[in-house]
């Protein structure tokens, strides 16, 4: 069984919250607590969920919209594959996709 993990990154949700409706709003923040990211960087780290994520960056983000690492992370399930019990009528079946190989002919 494999269970993929996805995340469903919240910072801009929190950052209206706190009516911050600009991402450069966070660079003066960041740097007082002693993050220094470009504008561009912390574009990204709004915009889209990070790979990477620093300790210090994650602390500095609570501190400034006085939240929990959980209100900023949801981690979720994504495509969760479930084996089939024996007998068990109500189990997802497997996919299977057939192809078919086609040779040029003259």
């Amino acid at each position: 069984m494999i269970k993929k993990m996805g995340i469903r990154w919240n910072l801009r949700k929190l950052m209206a919250m706190h009516e911050m409706f600009q991402t450069t709003d966070l660079v003066p923040l960041l740097a007082e607590r002693g993050v220094h990211l470009s504008r561009e960087q912390v574009f990204r780290l709004v915009t889209q969920p990070p790979q990477r994520l620093s300790m210090d960056t994650l602390a500095a983000l609570c501190d400034i919209l006085g939240c929990t690492p959980n209100d900023l992370i949801e981690v979720e399930a994504v495509n969760a594959q479930v084996p089939k019990a024996v007998g068990d009528e109500t189990a997802p079946l497997p996919q299977v996709r057939r192809t078919t190989i086609r040779r040029p002919g003259p």
